[in-house]
C-alpha cells in the first residue's frame, strides 16, 4: 500500500520512489510484479501523471524495474542483483575489518559515516 503524506516537505515523487523502492527491496514486490500503469497510480493516489512519471523513471534508472513498451512496467531483476551485490559487498566489508581487528561497533559507526556521506553528495531532487 503506497501513502502519500501531502503534509510532509519530502516531494510526491520521492515518497512514490521510496515506497516502491522499500517494496521490491523488502520482496513485497517481486521480481516480474506488473506495475499499476502510469495513469491508473496516478488516478488512484491523486497525483498528477508526471509525478508518477518520474517516480518511475527513477526507479527503471536505479534498475527496480522495466518498463516493456506498452507491455507495462515490471519489477526488475536487477533489483534482485543490486541486493546481492550490497550483500557480498558487506560480506567483504566484514572479512576486512575482522582482518583488522576492528570491534563491531566502530564498524557500524565506518559504514554510518560512509552512508551519511553517499546522502550528502547525492544531488537534491525535488
Amino acid at each position: 500500500m503506497i501513502v502519500i503524506d501531502t503534509d510532509s516537505p519530502v516531494p510526491p515523487f520521492e515518497q512514490l520512489r521510496a515506497q516502491l523502492a522499500r517494496q521490491i527491496q523488502e520482496r513485497t514486490l517481486a521480481v516480474g510484479s506488473r506495475l499499476p500503469t502510469i495513469r491508473r497510480l496516478a488516478a488512484d493516489l491523486g497525483l498528477a501523471v508526471n509525478t508518477v512519471g518520474r517516480a518511475y523513471r527513477e526507479l527503471e534508472e536505479a534498475g527496480l524495474i522495466e518498463t516493456r513498451g506498452r507491455a507495462g512496467s515490471f519489477v526488475s531483476a536487477a533489483g534482485e542483483q543490486a541486493r546481492e551485490r550490497a550483500l557480498q559487498a558487506a560480506a567483504d566489508y566484514a572479512a576486512v575489518v575482522a582482518s583488522v581487528g576492528i570491534d563491531n561497533d566502530e564498524a557500524l559507526r565506518i559504514v554510518e559515516a560512509a552512508l551519511r556521506s553517499c546522502d550528502a553528495a547525492a544531488p537534491a531532487t525535488g
